[in-house]
């Protein structure tokens, strides 16, 4: 029986997974690192947990400004527009760059353009970051429909920019954050491209996934993940109306469960569309993994109904979705935390990638002591050398995609 499961990729992985060992993975020196678009901050802290030091955490929303420095005051959280901001001050003194760049169209990619030419992405400005601070190391995440994105010509021209810019990308991979310790179906593109000079003389190895997998019962109650059940927090609330619809739908539901008057009043002209529409009066399952989590927990096409309780899941129960520990406050108002979580990069699938990434500098580090000696910055920069520091406003949805 043994031999025909090794035949799934996913349970052969379990099967074989040498994550409980990396995750005793730990820096040989300090690494440093920049992270741009840093949001809520999934993925600055799992990349903190991992054992990467933050010189500078760049972010445009306000609040999410707030909860990083809430959370991390000795953090060096500069606000403002990106393309304000000087990167020439930490040329060849941070190791790693990282960033989750919003997903803007790039309307003219297909052509083989350069780095040039992409002026008017915010892809652009995250270049521009390694083409001015030249890490060692840098890494993007994304959707994974980026790799489709306009037929394949956007990734392509992503691509062409790297290889510009002087790097070598590590062949781009979609993870599964489910096989990262993460009660959610979410899936990422991740990007990670190292410096050619260093390239040919090292290896980048992908995290192995862990050997359980987590769901929701996980993240609501004390267990493997967190030693206490989830505490209790504010959480949007149905309509009267909505509330009856969903208290018809048993867990691990959807509309197909309703009574077709009730299914087609609550659905309206979606109920004839084609398609599955299966976020649409969508309970989530108690014993499985969550959905993708959204912006928003009640959104009418993405439903995420609580397993046993009719309503959507609350501010804290989507943070545990995420991984965050329950210290990990949220700044703003109810709908700017639950944007700030819906975006964020899970905590656990960061750390597991942060913990790779420092297994990398290692190598760097044994196979170039010279590349070490080179001044690091100890402190930050002075923030009167950086241009741009104002109230920001509402940055874009990490989780959508443009058609």
């Amino acid at each position: 029986m043994a031999s025909e499961l090794t035949a799934f990729p996913e349970i052969s992985g379990m099967m074989a997974s040498t994550w409980d060992e990396e995750k005793l993975i730990r820096p040989t020196r300090r690494y440093t690192s920049i992270e741009l678009f840093a949001g809520g901050g999934g993925l600055a802290l799992g990349m903190h947990k991992a054992g990467f030091h933050h010189l500078l955490l760049n972010e445009f929303d306000k609040d999410a400004c707030a909860t990083l420095s809430a959370n991390m005051p000795d953090w060096n959280v500069v606000k403002g527009d990106i393309h304000e901001i000087d990167f020439m001050p930490y040329r060849d003194k941070v190791d790693l760059l990282t960033g989750g760049f919003p997903c803007q169209a790039f309307s003219y990619a297909g052509k083989r353009l350069g780095f040039e030419e992409t002026r008017g992405t915010l892809f652009f400005e995250l270049a521009r970051a390694v083409k001015e601070v030249r890490p060692k190391v840098f890494m993007a995440e994304n959707v994974k429909g980026l790799l489709e994105h306009d037929g394949g010509r956007t990734i392509e021209t992503i691509k062409n920019v790297i290889d510009e810019l002087g790097y070598s990308l590590v062949e781009p991979r979609v993870l599964r954050a489910i096989m990262y310790d993460v009660p959610q179906k979410r899936e990422r593109l991740i990007l990670v491209a190292i410096r050619k000079d260093i390239a040919e003389d090292v290896a980048f190895e992908w995290p192995s996934v862990c050997t359980d997998i987590r769901t929701l019962r996980d993240a609501f109650y004390a267990g493997e993940l967190y030693d206490t059940d989830v505490p209790e927090s504010e959480g949007q609330k149905y309509p009267e109306a909505k509330r009856q619809v969903m208290s018809l739908v048993p867990e691990g539901g959807d509309w197909r469960d309703l009574p077709e008057d009730v299914a087609r009043a609550y659905m309206k002209g979606s109920y004839n569309l084609g398609g599955g529409k299966t976020g649409m009066a969508r309970r989530l399952a108690m014993d499985e993994a969550s959905l993708t989590l959204t912006c928003a927990p009640a959104q009418k096409q993405t439903e995420r109904c609580h397993p046993i309780e009719t309503r959507p899941l609350t501010v804290r129960e989507y943070a545990r979705i995420q991984t965050f520990p329950d210290n990990w406050e949220f700044c703003g108002n109810m709908g700017a935390k639950y944007k700030q979580i819906g975006n964020a990069v899970p905590v656990n699938l960061a750390w597991a990638l942060g913990r790779s990434l420092i297994r990398l500098f290692n190598q760097i580090n044994e196979k170039f002591p010279e590349l070490s000696s080179v001044e690091h910055t100890e402190g930050y920069i002075p923030v009167n050398r950086l241009h741009g520091l104002f109230e920001g406003c509402v940055c874009e949805d990490g989780e959508s995609y443009p058609s």
